[in-house]
């Protein structure tokens, strides 16, 4: 699911990336992209959480952390952009 809402959110980017190309315009084409990414990593934390149930050795274990540990930083780094992009562009 995460992989599909990556795709779908990179093919909207572009689409309205090629759009503003071409009228002109200014738009907010990075962050729409980056609310897209966030919400992928959401979904796919969320399948890593899940996942726990299978969990059988304490290796598995760690290496969910990780990759849980991981995607929240990804996640929080987005977030944290998104929040600088909406400051520099409100006047």
């Amino acid at each position: 699911m995460g992989a599909a809402v990556v795709a779908v959110s990179v093919a909207a980017a572009f689409v309205r990336w090629l759009r503003l190309l071409l009228t002109g315009r200014v738009g907010d084409v990075q962050f729409r992209l980056a609310a897209g990414l966030a919400l992928s990593l959401e979904f796919k934390m969320a399948a890593e959480i899940l996942k726990t149930v299978l969990i059988r050795e304490l290796h598995e274990l760690l290496t969910l952390g990780i990759i849980i540990l991981l995607r929240a930083v990804l996640s929080g780094l987005i977030h944290w952009e998104m929040h600088h992009y909406e400051k520099e562009a409100k006047p």
